[in-house]
This record gives C-alpha cells, sequence and structure tokens, in this order.
C-alpha cells in the first residue's frame, strides 16, 4: 500500500465572463498537488464561487497537509479518518470543500498510475449522459433570458433550467410561460429557486407555476429546511406533484440520509466538490439508489460529466449541468484540454488520464 508522500495546494481566481450576481464575478479553484511514496502524483481542486476560498486554502495548507502525510494514498481509505479529524471545524461546509482537493488529487492519482481515465477506474456505465442547459438568470431582463433560452435550443439542448423567485409571482409566472413558449412542448424545463421562498410562498408557486410541466422545482425553502421540506413534499404529493430537488448545499452523506429518509425530496444533487469529493459522492449515490431517489450531480461539468457517466441509473439516466460560459475551458482556466465535450445536448469524455483537470 502506497502513503501521501506530499501534498501541497495554490489558490487561483477564475473570472466569470456572465456574472452570477454584482457580488459573484468569480470563482475560486484551489488546485492540489498530492505525491505518493512510489512516485505517482495526481492533481485535484476544492472550488466555491466567491466566498470562502482562501478559508478553504488555509485548511488544505495548514490542517490537512499535516494530517494527510504518512496516510494510506488508496482512494478514499484516508477520507473518513481526515474528516473526523477536521471536524471540530465544522462537519460540512469549509472542511468538505477542503477535503475534496485531496480526495480528487488521490483517485487521479490512482487512475494516471494505471494510465486510466477515473471513470474506466470506478466503471462506466455509459458513454455519454444527458446535459441541461442551465444559467444564474434572475437578474436577466425578460429578453435576455429567453435570447438565453434560444441558445441552448439552437446548441441542441433537450432541457433547460432557469432561477424563479422574483419578488412577485406574478413576474416568475411571465418569465417561465415565456420560456415554455421558446422552448415548445416536447423539451424539459426546470426551476430553480435557490432557497428564496418560505413554505407557503413554494406552495403557492409551485402550484402555479406546475401549469408548465415542470420537471423539478430545485432549492424551493433554506437548504438545511429538512421538516419544511418534508411538508412541502406532502403538500405538493396531493397537489402540482412536481418533484422536489435539492442537495447542491448539502455537505455531507449523513444528511443527504436525513432527507431521504423523510422524502422530502424525490431527486437529489450532490456538488462532488462541496460534499468532499469522490469518496462521499459515491457513498451518497448509493443512499439514493436504496430509496428510489434520481440523482443528478451539481455543476462542475468537468468533473460531475464524468462521475455521471458511471452512476447506474436505475432510478433515471443522470442529467449533467452545463452553465453558460461557466465551464473551467470555456473561461480559460485549464492547462490542457477539457476532459468533456458537451454536443447536441449530451456530454462525452475526451481522450485524457485521471481526471484530466489541471489549471493554468
Amino acid at each position: 500500500m502506497s502513503t501521501i508522500a506530499r501534498f501541497e495546494a495554490r489558490l487561483l481566481r477564475v473570472p466569470l465572463t456572465r456574472p452570477w450576481g454584482a457580488d459573484v464575478t468569480s470563482v475560486g479553484v484551489i488546485e492540489t498537488h498530492v505525491v505518493r511514496a512510489d512516485g505517482a502524483e495526481g492533481w485535484g481542486f476544492s472550488w466555491t464561487p466567491q466566498i470562502g476560498a482562501e478559508a478553504v486554502q488555509a485548511l488544505l495548507a495548514h490542517d490537512i497537509a499535516a494530517a494527510a502525510i504518512g496516510r494510506s494514498a488508496v482512494p478514499g481509505e484516508a477520507w473518513q479518518g481526515l474528516w473526523e479529524h477536521l471536524h471540530e471545524a465544522g462537519g460540512g461546509g469549509i472542511t468538505t470543500i477542503a477535503l475534496a482537493g485531496l480526495d480528487l488529487a488521490l483517485w487521479d492519482a490512482e487512475a494516471r498510475s494505471r494510465s486510466l481515465p477515473v471513470s474506466s477506474l470506478l466503471g462506466r456505465h455509459r458513454d455519454s449522459v444527458r446535459a441541461y442547459g442551465s444559467g444564474v438568470n434572475l437578474h436577466y431582463s425578460l429578453d435576455e433570458l429567453t435570447a438565453q433560452v434560444r441558445r441552448w435550443t439552437d446548441a441542441g439542448f433537450a432541457a433547460v433550467k432557469i432561477k424563479v423567485g422574483r419578488p412577485s409571482l406574478e413576474e416568475d409566472l411571465e418569465r417561465v410561460a415565456a420560456v415554455r413558449d421558446v422552448l415548445g412542448p416536447d423539451r424539459e424545463l426546470m426551476i430553480d429557486a435557490n432557497q428564496r421562498w418560505d413554505l407557503d410562498r413554494a406552495t403557492r408557486s409551485i402550484d402555479a407555476l406546475s401549469a408548465f410541466e415542470l420537471s423539478w422545482i430545485e432549492e424551493p425553502l433554506r437548504a438545511d429546511d429538512l421538516a419544511g421540506h418534508t411538508e412541502l413534499a406532502r403538500r405538493l404529493a396531493g397537489s402540482s406533484a412536481v418533484p422536489i430537488a435539492l442537495g447542491e448545499n448539502v455537505h455531507t452523506a449523513h444528511r443527504f440520509g436525513d432527507f431521504l429518509r423523510a422524502g422530502a425530496a424525490q431527486i437529489v444533487q450532490p456538488n462532488i466538490v462541496r460534499v468532499g469529493g469522490i469518496t462521499p459522492f459515491r457513498r451518497i449515490a448509493d443512499l439514493a439508489e436504496q430509496h428510489g431517489a434520481a440523482l443528478h450531480p451539481h455543476l462542475l461539468p468537468e468533473l460531475s460529466g464524468q462521475l455521471a457517466l458511471t452512476l447506474p441509473g436505475t432510478v433515471a439516466e443522470p442529467w449533467t449541468e452545463d452553465v453558460e460560459d461557466a465551464g473551467f475551458g470555456e473561461l480559460g482556466a485549464l492547462a490542457e484540454p477539457s476532459p468533456v465535450a458537451v454536443r447536441d445536448g449530451r456530454l462525452t469524455e475526451t481522450v485524457h488520464v485521471g481526471l484530466g483537470i489541471r489549471f493554468r
């Protein structure tokens, strides 16, 4: 068994060509590099939009690096012990985001040592996966929003996701109706409230918006509101029956288990970095399968697309999210060609080893 001999991290800022809001103009990437005792090397990353990147880098440099040296370099074996080591700083959030930097680098090193892509190391279930067009567009005018949706349909996407949660329900209805008109009846439409509603507003809004044949409503309530999501699911089961999707701001397999056992969501969307990397992501995928919930990874198509290829998809074929002008390759952040390509609404891998994600 090889061990971790060296580990280091560096912070870089990647400007967004389409800001996600006045206060989100870049994303923070902390690229990580691991060297095993047998000489194999791997690269990974942690990621956070605008806020918290320096804190993540500090955990990686001051706490994770020191605790990781000498531990097993077999992917997944060191994760639990390191999570327990960091637990006084919090069970999830900054700690799990930071842990992803090491976990991804270890999976990358193992795959590189075998001259394989990570998806082959894990075992692919498909050669391509569905992709949907997505955007951070609540602040767009109606004309800007419909123009974006037309770009997605012109590019061959069979599904799109838009933001809702404007000050009035009437505004949301106008915008969703306009998007449905552009999409026509055959393309799928998802909506994302990004935690903007309370329980009663969510109930009213989803009942009204369900007329537009929605595939899911994402994060209708605060991400940590288990009781609220459970009650909302109960209410919707007897009315609109729009599936609830959540998970981009849920950070541990334990918490995903809570939501799934309560029947609070029919779709889970773990962000592979926010939950701590590939190791806990696979545990969450197993939990979703056990509870009959669909799993669609959140954001980061260069990473989540590769993992989606490895999901069994017995509940539903996975979707990958392709946010307009937000992929690392589109932003010019990668030192090598992107490990994935999205064409005509499908994501495939390009030729690479490991994760194939190295930054400039």
